[in-house]
């Protein structure tokens, strides 16, 4: 998959726990594209507190740093496309913001994201588009910017709310 630009954070982080930070990004960037942003110091730009805990191990830290380095670790590849299951699950509301703002510096990195996400607000404050999926079936498909929350939950649970 990374051979052809795809890249995944999976829910859950799934970092490696006999490996540091750094291993654990470094491992991301085995099967990297010759170019585009994903290295060491592109990944500790966009979350400077992994460079501070670079030498901790990866499961030694809070599942928001976790997250973040699930992340840089799928960056590494300079994917064309980074696909993101869940990453706000269990995190802190200020972790949250933290991983969502890194979302559009992603995006001017060339990546383009797909991000599967059950909180609508902040999906919608990051997406241009969205997709409402139901038992692997699109039940909609709209421009984020002109869906409301009732047609994402209709579409999603096939009642209005």
């Amino acid at each position: 998959v990374m051979m052809r630009g795809i890249a995944m954070v999976p829910e859950g982080r799934r970092l490696f726990p006999s490996l540091s930070v750094e291993e654990n990004l470094l491992i991301g960037g085995q099967m990297r594209k010759a170019s585009g942003p994903g290295d060491l110091a592109a990944i500790y730009d966009l979350f400077p507190i992994l460079k501070e805990r670079r030498r901790n191990p990866g499961t030694a830290l809070s599942g928001g740093q976790q997250q973040m380095v699930a992340i840089g670790r799928a960056l590494m590849s300079n994917p064309e496309l980074l696909l993101c299951d869940e990453i706000s699950l269990g995190l802190a509301p200020v972790v949250i913001r933290d991983i969502y703002a890194a979302l559009p510096k992603i995006r001017e990195g060339g990546a383009a994201i797909v991000l599967v996400e059950q909180d609508i607000g902040k999906a919608l404050a990051v997406a241009d588009r969205v997709y409402c999926m139901m038992e692997g079936r699109v039940t909609s498909v709209a421009k984020a910017a002109e869906v409301t929350r009732e047609e994402i939950h209709s579409a999603y649970f096939g009642v209005a709310a």
